[in-house]
């Protein structure tokens, strides 16, 4: 069922819990003391796939030439970089962005867990505990999904970059990522970098881990051909089929790019109902290819979308650009509609995440929702009815004016009401970063 744009809809929000107690329409005027949001207001956003230290990089990783492998070595230069403390400022002002930009909820695949060299801090979860405040202070959700990654490739060991990503062995990121918790706005998930960096003989340990705590599973899945050509070297079956095999596919595990895949590939991700996130914005600007977004969708993958390596934190372009990518490959118009794109910005990332009561304006769900203006020049013109395609079409996270989580106003007319200028925190934090290399 396709949703419908309604005028003069009155939400009623319960202080107390932070949840949605009525949504009423044809409401003429706003009762007394009522919040007006003026424009079209939609549920949260959902980014389901965040590298939030790879904000850094943007402007920077644009100029000139390269591939993927280039440019995760100016990622590894910044990785160097970070501590508990200008890991916590970056992400504060990350996510203060992605408030900005209608981002409600953000899933964190957080792999960066110890100091230069590997060694632990007092606080193991010292870096992933700086994103969940980060979060906090940003007002946005959190489900940090604390990524095991053990190996450089295939079983050999990490390299000087990778030992602050690396527990050493599946067990001990499990013992390491057993101390983190569930908040209010926080939930604790999994992921499994990619077949590269966890071994075959460890992708259970991590997988078992998740369904013990219920929780979400994400996995880097066939971004690079590279991957899928040294996976058939290592093991005779490619990524995906590496990982049915060792019980890490199922509803409850996301596939995150899920780029260059087999027919086989494909037919077993969707009979498992592992979801997949595409990063469109992101797979572009890294030219990892086009993923087979439609076929995945047929077989039975959901799809979610995340912003990756934040090129751009914009949702309503990843939506936007799963169609117009669809198009580019083959050549057809009209591969979802508008309620399928909004679904996969919202609710199936919410799903994805770990908050299934999410993504949807609903009595007794999250009060989260985000209001695009439709007076702007992107934005102005089209009928009523039609503000959905103007904002999934033409809109922009410039056009976001409001952001509502859990019943608070994170951000009212275009201001970040937690982080006062969130510009700036993005150009301290990113150049304290940089005065680290000088």
């Amino acid at each position: 069922m396709e949703p419908t744009v309604e005028p003069g809809v009155l939400l009623e929000v319960h202080p107390a819990d932070g949840r949605i107690g009525a949504v009423r329409t044809g409401v003429d005027s706003p009762p007394p003391g009522a919040e007006v949001l003026r424009g079209l207001t939609l549920p949260g956003l959902a980014n389901t796939h965040s590298h939030a230290f790879h904000r850094a990089l943007r402007g920077t990783v644009q100029a000139g030439t390269g591939t993927f492998w280039t440019w995760r070595d100016l990622m590894y230069s910044v990785a160097d970089r970070l501590n508990p403390q200008t890991y916590h400022d970056l992400a504060r002002a990350v996510y203060a962005e992605m408030a900005l930009a209608g981002i409600t909820v953000v899933g964190e695949f957080h792999y960066l867990h110890h100091a230069p060299g590997g060694a632990r801090y007092t606080d193991p979860n010292a870096m992933g505990e700086a994103l969940i405040a980060a979060a906090g202070e940003a007002g946005v959700r959190l489900t940090l999904l604390d990524t095991a990654y053990v190996s450089s490739g295939f079983g050999a060991a990490p390299d000087h970059h990778q030992l602050r990503f690396s527990d050493g062995t599946a067990d001990n990121w499990a013992e390491r990522a057993e101390a983190l918790r569930d908040g209010p706005r926080v939930r604790i998930g999994a992921a499994v970098h990619s077949v590269r960096a966890v071994p075959a003989d460890q992708l259970g340990t991590v997988a078992d881990w998740a369904r013990a705590r219920r929780a979400r599973l994400h996995v880097h899945l066939s971004e690079q051909p590279a991957e899928n050509e040294a996976c058939l070297r290592a093991h005779g079956r490619t990524p995906a089929q590496l990982l049915a095999d060792h019980g890490v596919l199922g509803p409850a595990t996301t596939g995150v790019h899920n780029t260059h895949l087999t027919a086989e590939d494909i037919a077993l991700i969707g009979a498992s109902g592992t979801g997949t996130c595409m990063c469109p914005t992101t797979e572009r600007d890294l030219a990892d290819g086009i993923g087979p977004a439609k076929e995945l969708q047929s077989a039975g993958s959901p799809l979610s979308l995340g912003s990756d390596s934040h090129a751009v934190i914009d949702l309503l372009e990843e939506a936007r650009a799963l169609e117009l990518n669809e198009r580019l490959r083959t050549r057809i118009r009209g591969h979802w509609t508008t309620g399928a794109l909004l679904r996969a910005a919202t609710s199936n990332g919410y799903e994805a995440l770990g908050w299934p009561e999410g993504g949807a304006l609903v009595a007794g769900g999250p009060a989260d929702f985000t209001t695009v203006a439709l007076d702007t020049v992107r934005t102005a013109g089209p009928p009523v009815r039609l503000a959905a395609e103007a904002a999934v079409f033409a809109g922009s996270a410039a056009d976001v004016r409001h952001t509502v989580v859990g019943g608070r106003h994170v951000v009212r007319d275009g201001a970040h009401t937690l982080v006062p200028d969130v510009a700036g925190a993005l150009t301290r934090a990113v150049a304290a970063l940089n005065r680290e290399a000088d």
